[in-house]
């Protein structure tokens, strides 16, 4: 049934109602398959349908005598009848089907005694852990559609969903929420994964123009250890819906949609990963409210601080952004991460169809403070005292070497700041875009903010 349920995860990788089932026949599986019927467009493309089809081909064989079926929900009376006719020995099944299940709950066909085939049938196998995968699925679909009703702001734009399908490595139910006190209606998009109870939660913020897509080769790492992850695409960015003026961005707000998201949430025994803009923004959040952190996990960002020069790096990438406002994000990530899929690269392009929906984008480079009275320099300057003599939890460092923005100098820089920061992890292949070397970085993480 294990194997089974990994089926199912499939299923609910591709969008499809997580079911999945194996066929076994003297030890051996020798049939898997996993619902598809909307990516294949076939009524007929069930876990159960796709388990025999593919054992009845490994046995060259349509009858299936001795072989037991295992799969994750009770069948409908079409798998039922097709286990029946392949003269299934078994058939075991975990989580019980109240709507259409034909093993029991609505009908019994396997207790039909003018059937010429009786198979023998176990119910409740691995219900718990059937059921829970089933139950998060369409509670995740309520959350859509709900979310999808959620108005619009007249001077807001919402990429179209269509634009996020099938992206490599992202398989995850967004969540939305609205009623923050700072978003005043807009609509803001994050993933929560992992167990409410877990003991981390890493907070994972992404900067300009990425998204929270950026960690996806992290975030399978941290929920394997048990732990929660929340990432929010930033106000402007990925899901989220995007003013349609520049002037709607500010350092003081967006600090305050952030602040309102973790309290919202109530996260706790939180590990902070930030980069770029994350780390801007985030980095002056611990200060609020110190006690639900524990660990921070700085790659390739910076303080705003507003009396210290910006790095030539930086000014040059501002003056960049300003003489090419409509620059290709697709192409600037694949410039600087030549390991990364076409199909990758285009998926930070998904959220900015269009140049109204490119505020943000505009926005962010002028925004970083460059003048003591800038915004968000004061408390810039206050979380760098905060970092320096008051942080009591741990710290690591992971900087992309090959970064001209915000590379070893200006992380060496920021790491004198952090009380008791440990030497930095070097990457020496990773640019300004540290998670898209990720995987590594995540599993050293976890093992030091474990320990």
């Amino acid at each position: 049934m294990a194997l089974a349920l990994e089926q199912a995860r499939l299923a609910a990788a591709a969008g499809e109602v997580p079911v999945g089932a194996v066929v076994v026949k003297d030890g051996q599986v020798i049939g898997a398959g996993h619902n598809a019927p909307v990516g294949e467009h076939d009524p007929t493309a069930h876990a159960e349908v796709a388990a025999l089809r593919a054992a009845a081909k490994a046995i060259g064989n349509y009858r299936l005598d001795g072989c037991d079926l295992y799969v994750t929900l009770e069948p409908c009376a079409m798998c039922s009848g097709a286990m029946l006719h392949a003269r299934v020995r078994r058939l075991v099944f975990g989580a019980a089907d109240p709507k259409t299940g034909a093993a029991g709950s609505v009908t019994d066909l396997f207790s039909q005694p003018r059937l010429n085939h009786q198979t023998e049938v176990r119910r409740g196998v691995m219900a718990p852990e059937c059921g829970a995968l089933l139950s998060d699925f369409f509670a995740g679909r309520r959350q859509a559609s709900r979310s999808s009703a959620q108005p619009l702001r007249d001077d807001a734009l919402r990429t179209p969903e269509q634009r996020f399908a099938d992206l490599p490595g992202y398989p995850w139910q967004g969540r939305y929420l609205d009623d923050l006190p700072a978003l005043d209606g807009l609509r803001m998009h994050y993933l929560d994964e992992g167990p409410a109870d877990a003991p981390l939660t890493w907070l994972c913020l992404h900067g300009n123009p990425a998204w929270s897509y950026l960690y996806r080769k992290m975030i399978p790492v941290f929920l394997d250890a048990g732990h929660r992850v929340v990432a929010p695409d930033m106000v402007g960015f990925g899901k989220s819906d995007k003013p349609k003026k520049d002037a709607a961005h500010s350092f003081g707000w967006h600090r305050q949609v952030l602040l309102g998201l973790v309290e919202r949430l109530d996260l706790d025994d939180v590990v902070l990963a930030v980069q770029d803009w994350g780390g801007l923004l985030g980095l002056t959040l611990p200060m609020a409210a110190p006690g639900r952190y524990r660990g921070l996990l700085a790659m390739n960002t910076a303080l705003g601080t507003g009396d210290a020069p910006l790095s030539p790096g930086f000014v040059a990438w501002r003056d960049m952004c300003a003489k090419n406002p409509e620059f290709d994000v697709a192409r600037l990530f694949a410039r600087g991460n030549p390991h990364m899929s076409a199909q990758e690269c285009d998926a930070y392009n998904a959220p900015f169809p269009d140049r109204g929906h490119r505020a943000a984008l505009r926005a962010f480079p002028p925004m970083v403070p460059n003048r003591p009275d800038a915004d968000g320099a004061a408390v810039s300057r206050e979380a760098r005292e905060f970092w320096a003599h008051r942080w009591t939890g741990r710290s690591m460092m992971a900087i992309g070497a090959k970064d001209p923005v915000l590379g070893v100098p200006v992380m060496e820089a920021l790491r004198r700041n952090i009380r008791g920061c440990p030497e930095p992890m070097v990457l020496e292949q990773a640019g300004h875009f540290v998670q898209e070397h990720g995987e590594p970085v995540a599993r050293a993480a976890v093992g030091y903010f474990r320990s």
